[in-house]
């Protein structure tokens, strides 16, 4: 993982808001991600691997066709991933992505092994290097997820045409004010200036104790894009 003074890994410290930046992030400051791919039973298998490039449309990583990874991309061309930056939890900013793959051609795996020369040791010669391939992964979706936010922040994000559908509380027009929300809310990321009260979902934890609390049944979970 590598590390950095600022979230957005920018001088101005900004936190990154579009889908390039938080593509840009991940691979730039995260860059070592836990990605999973789906086994021939349609179970789910993990490995570490390096995000080694990123424009506003892709994600960009290589794999050795020896592997189990490289068959499992290639039958079940789709891969979910996440990735954490900070020293600790409460300091922890983390970017998930999900999204179809495919693999490229020499061009991009060139562009990526300039870009990442630690990968010439692991593979130095030219021989060696040939086991390589690339792979772009498009038509995504993810979510940042900042802690070290106070309130939390949190943030959805798609790329590449792709239509992103997200699950959020809401509070209905049954809301009577009475507050209960309020007190069960950890991050006070809920409005009360007027009813019903409105629920700010940048900054909510999805917890639920808000629905739980709710006597009217006023809160609701919905998806929404």
């Amino acid at each position: 993982m590598k590390t950095s003074e600022t979230v957005s890994g920018k001088s101005s410290g900004e936190r990154p808001e579009t889908a390039e930046d938080f593509l840009s992030f991940l691979t730039e400051e995260i860059h070592t991600v836990i990605a999973a791919s789906t086994d021939d039973d349609g179970l789910p298998v993990t490995c570490a691997i390096d995000i080694m490039d990123s424009d506003e449309n892709s994600l960009y990583f290589l794999t050795a066709k020896g592997k189990g990874f490289y068959r499992r991309l290639i039958k079940h061309p789709f891969i979910s991933l996440t990735g954490v930056w900070g020293k600790d939890t409460m300091s922890s900013t983390a970017v998930s992505v999900r999204g179809y793959v495919e693999e490229t051609d020499d061009t991009i795996l060139a562009r990526l092994l300039e870009k990442n020369p630690y990968m010439l040791e692991i593979y130095p010669t030219e021989e060696s290097r040939k086991a390589l391939s690339a792979f772009r992964l498009y038509e995504g979706s993810g979510e940042f997820f900042d802690l070290s936010s106070k309130p939390i922040v949190r943030k959805n994000f798609s790329f590449d045409s792709c239509h992103t559908v997200r699950e959020e509380f809401f509070i209905t027009d049954r809301c009577t004010g009475c507050g209960k929300c309020l007190a069960s809310c950890s991050q006070q990321c809920i409005d009360s200036s007027a009813l019903p009260f409105c629920i700010h979902n940048e900054n909510c934890l999805m917890c639920g104790m808000c629905s739980e609390v709710c006597t009217g049944k006023a809160v609701i979970r919905r998806k929404t894009s």
